[in-house]
């Protein structure tokens, strides 16, 4: 596959074997969030955005995989640096009891493993004076680990806040946070003195003319989250809270990015209070922005940041002191242990700076945004993004799920997010040519639907 001249290419979608492959994979597998039938060859070509499934169709992958796959298929900049490294068995050891090495000195590593992962995420963090990692299996079991080491750091704070249409994962306790769709939560026991509090849905509003809720009165331009930890007027005692747990941009809440106004007044209040911030950066964090986290565009100061997806494996980072001194109070056999994981984590975050990417995402999502605001039709009421984090909102629930798989018809994938939302996730190396073919590819969707 010539990624420069390869062009999507569509027989049937989903065609006959990837039907076959996803029954098959269905007979034993517990329901989950299936999105479509797409069937990945691993076998056949596939480079960058581009893939090709088990029918030979050629598609154009602009999910990157929820944003775990941050330079799409098999790019080189990852293997020609993985090719090198000879599979060992085992590839996963016990990294809370046992450390690995590839035979050099600490730092000097060819072949880096979760050591080296951690030295690397404590530089990229060191503005927010973070040194110390927490290495996990999941972006779930990263915001776990976040809301314990708050919890113990309060030394008995019993509180957490979190914001409307958050999503911070499906275990118990994360999804304890979530505030987005009823189906997470239904049924389930949940960690009680969780408040939520309106997120921004206007990025371009003031506290005078916000009208998600967040700042209710404009006369006052008060916040809801100051008037909640008001010391004689609020109903929650700030003393008592743990932490406050917020995504720089809301991702399954549908792509929401937060005004001026929200970010420095939620700044603001963790600063007069002195509030433990948790920032989950699983979706927006490793230059899917534009910048190296989410929470780099505004002027809040996380605490905590939970990272995963993109790093090929779940990390809680955060400054020593706030970390538990005791041993065992966290712990994971596996969590610290995958070499393989470690590796890819460490060449992507190289490969995002060698390559200037996040300059690259800046670019390709401007280039998107821009061509679709000039040729998108009525039915299309916004298109936003910071670098390739990408949401194109429609009119109707209806017509979004409409475009996406008229979309998948035509060979390009991409994923719904919140009520009305489609995502778009490039790789963050996509190129010019690419861009334009996935934008007049969705085009071409919103027009086979309207």
């Amino acid at each position: 596959m010539d990624r420069e001249t390869v062009v999507p290419h569509v027989d049937s979608m989903p065609g006959e074997r990837a039907k076959e492959w996803a029954s098959y994979h269905q007979e034993h597998a517990a329901p989950s969030t299936y999105v479509y039938d797409f069937v990945w060859d691993i076998t056949e070509d596939a480079e960058g955005p581009f893939c090709t499934d088990v029918d030979g169709n050629v598609l154009l992958d602009f999910t990157s995989h929820v944003a775990a796959a941050p330079l799409g298929y098999n790019n080189p900049k990852l293997l020609d640096r993985m090719a090198e490294f000879d599979l060992v068995d085992p590839t996963k050891i016990a990294g809370q009891d046992f450390y690995v090495s590839d035979g050099s000195s600490p730092g000097e590593e060819e072949l880096p493993g979760p050591a080296a992962l951690m030295d690397k995420l404590a530089d990229l963090t060191s503005h927010y004076g973070m040194d110390t990692v927490f290495l996990s299996n999941s972006g779930a079991e990263a915001v776990e680990n976040a809301i314990k080491i708050a919890y113990d750091n309060s030394g008995g704070a019993k509180y957490g806040i979190t914001f409307e249409g958050a999503f911070h994962g499906r275990t118990l306790g994360a999804l304890s946070l979530n505030r987005s769709k009823s189906v997470y939560r239904r049924n389930f026991p949940e960690i009680s003195g969780v408040f939520d509090v309106p997120f921004c849905d206007d990025r371009s509003c003031t506290a005078e003319t916000c009208s998600c809720g967040f700042f209710p009165d404009p006369e006052s331009a008060v916040s809801k989250l100051r008037q909640k930890l008001h010391p004689k007027k609020g109903n929650v005692d700030a003393s008592e809270v743990s932490y406050v747990i917020v995504e720089p941009i809301q991702g399954e809440g549908g792509y929401r990015f937060p005004s001026d106004a929200f970010a420095d007044e939620l700044a603001s209040v963790v600063e007069d209070y002195d509030l433990t911030l948790i920032a989950d950066e699983i979706q927006t964090g490793v230059g899917r922005t534009g910048e190296m986290w989410g929470a780099d565009h505004y002027p809040m100061e996380p605490d905590i940041i939970t990272g995963a997806k993109g790093l090929r494996v779940g990390a809680t980072i955060s400054n020593s002191d706030i970390f538990p001194e005791e041993k065992s109070r966290l712990s994971s056999t596996w969590g610290a242990g995958d070499i393989l994981s470690s590796m890819q984590g460490v060449f992507t975050l190289e490969a995002i700076e060698e390559y200037d990417l996040m300059d690259n995402a800046v670019a390709r999502g401007r280039q998107f945004k821009e061509t679709m605001r000039d040729a998108a039709p009525d039915a299309v009421v916004d298109v936003r993004g910071k670098g390739l984090l990408l949401g194109v909102e429609f009119d109707t629930h209806e017509r979004r799920n409409a475009v996406l798989e008229a979309a998948l018809k035509r060979g390009l994938l991409t994923l719904a997010c919140g009520y009305k939302v489609l995502r778009i996730l490039p790789p963050l190396d996509v190129t010019e040519r690419e861009i334009d073919i996935g934008a007049e590819m969705l085009l071409d969707a919103i027009e086979d639907v309207s």
